[in-house]
């Protein structure tokens, strides 16, 4: 049989180790008596399943326990909306650094609710191949807070936590697509939100980590209770029915990656993943990874050969070789190879061998 390996930007690559166990656990036994599909959120059984996460994501990450944690539904766009709801309650005004896709999309959602919106910078002229800078006459005191987007999954643009934008002034970060794959200082951060099907787990959950104090501040006068973050704090993540299934898988990730040495172990593994395949990219006189060097993503490397046509066809050539999901998203074209924390380092050579193939044939 063929080995395949699953590049997609999301649901994204789940370890081995975890589908096993998934596959072994998902059938009712003796002692569970039920599938975790059939479980009760309100069970004894899950409720230590969510407890168990929590406290692994706190060990992970170092989230200070001034720090709410929530699993929530909705994915990362419906923390789009909550966020504005919960936190732009004064000036009612959010600033942007507009470095892709979804930083826009936040925007766009914020100005649906009501709030002002300015985008302080945008390198959307330049196709998001760079990160906006901050102004340096940037006065945080006029606006609630500053929504950044750590790792554009489209574009591959990243905000790494030695180039963040420092801000005096309160800072929200979608770290959707590359939460546990490298280090952050959970403290440089008032909230942070991240969608599970990229790192996380499979789609379904949303992980929440809000500065307590901050929340507290905040007037919710006419926020519908499902939409205000206390309530699902003060619930442990079962204010409503919880995505049990997606919130057990994640819990079962999160063992792996502790496993695995943690994040600082993760982020070593991806950066060697990411620079074998940049190295072949910039030395490659066929393909182009056109985002600057600094800003480079570990996770969704983007690249081209300057031939959108020509890549749609390498893309699905490289299919039959059992490289699945390789072309670029459809607003940008080209290619993009998700290299999640639990992409292996077989995948990327079994990918550079199959692109330095198509450039001896077609170079």
């Amino acid at each position: 049989m063929m080995t395949t390996y699953n590049f997609s930007a999301g649901p994204g690559v789940l370890p081995e180790a975890v589908i096993t166990q998934i596959k072994q656990e998902f059938e009712k036994n003796e002692h569970t008596h039920m599938s975790i599909v059939e479980i009760s959120h309100r069970s004894q059984q899950f409720q230590t399943i969510v407890a168990n996460a929590e406290q692994k994501l706190r060990q992970l990450m170092q989230i200070p326990d001034n720090y709410g944690v929530v699993f929530l539904q909705g994915g990362g766009s419906t923390q789009f909306e909550m966020l504005p709801l919960n936190f732009a309650t004064k000036q009612q005004k959010i600033a942007f650094l507009d470095s892709g896709n979804f930083a826009a999309k936040a925007g766009e959602a914020a100005q649906q609710l009501g709030k002002s919106v300015t985008v302080l910078a945008s390198t959307k002229p330049t196709h998001y191949q760079s990160l906006p800078a901050l102004p340096q006459d940037f006065d945080a005191t006029a606006y609630d807070y500053l929504h950044i987007v750590t790792n554009n999954t489209i574009e591959g643009a990243t905000f790494h936590q030695n180039n963040l934008p420092k801000t005096t002034g309160r800072l929200v970060a979608d770290m959707s697509s590359n939460i546990l794959a490298e280090p952050y200082q959970v403290t440089d951060f008032d909230a942070i939100f991240a969608g599970g099907q990229k790192n996380l787990g499979p789609a379904g959950v949303t992980v929440a980590i809000i500065k307590k104090d901050w929340l507290a501040e905040q007037d919710l006068t006419g926020v519908g209770p499902m939409m205000r973050y206390q309530n699902h704090i003060d619930k442990q993540s079962m204010y409503n029915t919880s995505p049990v299934f997606a919130i057990y898988a994640l819990d079962l990730v999160l063992d792996w990656v502790i496993a695995q040495g943690g994040v600082a172990a993760m982020h070593e593994r991806n950066l060697a993943k990411a620079n074998r395949l940049y190295d072949y990219l910039d030395q490659s006189g066929f393909y182009t990874a056109p985002v600057e060097k600094s800003a480079r993503s570990l996770t969704n490397i983007v690249f081209t050969t300057g031939d959108l046509a020509r890549d749609k066809l390498i893309a699905k050539q490289a299919e039959t070789q059992g490289l699945f999901n390789l072309a670029g998203h459809r607003s940008v074209g080209g290619f993009r190879a998700s290299l999640y924390n639990a992409q292996p380092m077989a995948a990327v050579d079994a990918l550079i061998t199959f692109l330095k193939k198509v450039e001896a044939e077609q170079a």
